[in-house]
C-alpha cells in the first residue's frame, strides 16, 4: 500500500512538470510563430488593409459631395500614416489615442450633417487597422492603472502577494527559482536557514500559491504566478531605478 501511495505522489508530480513543460513550450510556440508572422508578412497586411480601405471608402463614401474627392485623399493619408505601424512591429497606447484624437479634429472640420457617414468608415477601418495590431501582439493595450487600484481588494494584495514575498530569506528563495528548481538542501544554503525556520517560509510561499514541491521530498519549483510576480517587482524596480 505504501508503494502504491508513492507511485501515486511520484505520477502527481511528473503529471505537474509535464503539464508545466507543455504550457510554456506552448507559448514560446506561439510567440515564434507569431514573430515570424509579424516580419515576414507584415507588409502584406499592411497592403491589404490599404488595398480594402480604398474600395470601403469608395463604395462607402457619400456620392455628389463636393468635397467628396478632397476628403477622400485626407482619410487615404491618415490611414495610409496608421496602417505603417504594422510594419514598425510596436504600437502604445499613446500612439492610438493620437490618431484617434486626429479623426475628433478632423471631425470638428467637416462642414456637413452628412460627413458623419464619412467619418464613421473611416473610423471602422481604422479600428480594423488596431484589431489586426492587437492579433498580431503589436499593440497590447495597457488596463487603466487608476481602475486596477480601486478594484484591488485589499486584505488578498497584502496576504497573498506583498506578504510573502516581503522577507528577505523568502524573496531570496522566490528569485532563486526563477532561474531553476531547487533542492531543500540549495534552498537552506542559499539562505542560512535550517530546520524549523526554512520550512516555516517556504509553507509561507507554498500556501500562497508563489511555489510548490514536485512531490514529496522533491525539488521546489517556481509558478505562473510566482514567476509573474517576481516580474512585476522587477519592472517596478527598473522604473524607480531611473
Amino acid at each position: 500500500m505504501t508503494e502504491i501511495r508513492e507511485l501515486k505522489t511520484e505520477i502527481t508530480g511528473l503529471r505537474t512538470d509535464l503539464k508545466r513543460f507543455v504550457e510554456r513550450a506552448n507559448q514560446q510556440h506561439v510567440d515564434t510563430v507569431l514573430g515570424v508572422i509579424k516580419k515576414e508578412y507584415a507588409g502584406v497586411f499592411a497592403d491589404h488593409q490599404i488595398g480594402t480601405a480604398k474600395a470601403d471608402l469608395s463604395a462607402r463614401m457619400v456620392d455628389g459631395c463636393s468635397m467628396q474627392k478632397t476628403c477622400y485623399g485626407v482619410f487615404m493619408e491618415f490611414l495610409k500614416n496608421s496602417v505603417q505601424h504594422i510594419r514598425d512591429g510596436e504600437v502604445s497606447d499613446e500612439l492610438i489615442q493620437s490618431y484617434r484624437e486626429r479623426m475628433k479634429v478632423l471631425r470638428k472640420k467637416g462642414p456637413f450633417d452628412q460627413c458623419d457617414t464619412c467619418f464613421t468608415e473611416v473610423g471602422r477601418l481604422f479600428e480594423k487597422q488596431v484589431a489586426l495590431m492587437k492579433t498580431l501582439g503589436i499593440y497590447q493595450k495597457s488596463p487603466d492603472t487608476a481602475d486596477v487600484v480601486a478594484e484591488m481588494p485589499i486584505e488578498t494584495v497584502v496576504n497573498d502577494l506583498l506578504e510573502p514575498v516581503a522577507n528577505i530569506q523568502r524573496f531570496q528563495i522566490v528569485k532563486s527559482l526563477t532561474t531553476g528548481t531547487r533542492t531543500f538542501s540549495d534552498i537552506s544554503q542559499l539562505t542560512g536557514l535550517r530546520g524549523g525556520n526554512l520550512l516555516f517560509h517556504i509553507r509561507k510561499l507554498t500556501e500562497s500559491g508563489m511555489i510548490l514541491q514536485r512531490h514529496e521530498r522533491g525539488d521546489y519549483i517556481i509558478t505562473d504566478k510566482g514567476y509573474k510576480t517576481m516580474a512585476a517587482i522587477g519592472e517596478l524596480y527598473r522604473v524607480l531605478s531611473v
